[in-house]
């Protein structure tokens, strides 16, 4: 149990271009889902416009969040640190005049 336990830095390598298509297509979800809603409503209709914007809305947010989050779960890694990393992290956190700097912990 002396042994230190291993330490890892997370690194998100994610972009903007990187979910930018999938933005684009969830866009063109809604502004098809509302056009066809348009078309469909008139005074008899009203019903099965709002039930068509319903059910495209909630059966196509599960994919786009499925394919959001394995592009961001793909784009994050760890890797670990050596013992020289973070001894040297540990300080650089002390300043001049006994300040220390905000850091993020994990």
């Amino acid at each position: 149990m002396d042994k230190e336990s291993q330490k890892y830095r997370l690194v998100c390598t994610l972009t903007f271009g990187d979910v930018y298509g999938q933005i684009i297509v969830w866009l063109i979800v809604i502004f098809l889902t509302l056009a066809s809603a348009l078309g469909l409503w008139s005074s008899t209709r009203q019903l099965y416009a709002l039930a068509m914007v319903g059910l495209v809305l909630v059966l196509s947010l599960p994919f786009l969040l499925f394919a959001f989050v394995t592009t961001l779960l793909n784009h994050i890694e760890f890797t670990p640190l050596e013992a020289t990393e973070t001894t040297s992290s540990s300080s650089r956190r002390i300043v001049k005049g006994g300040q220390k700097t905000a850091e993020a912990t994990s």
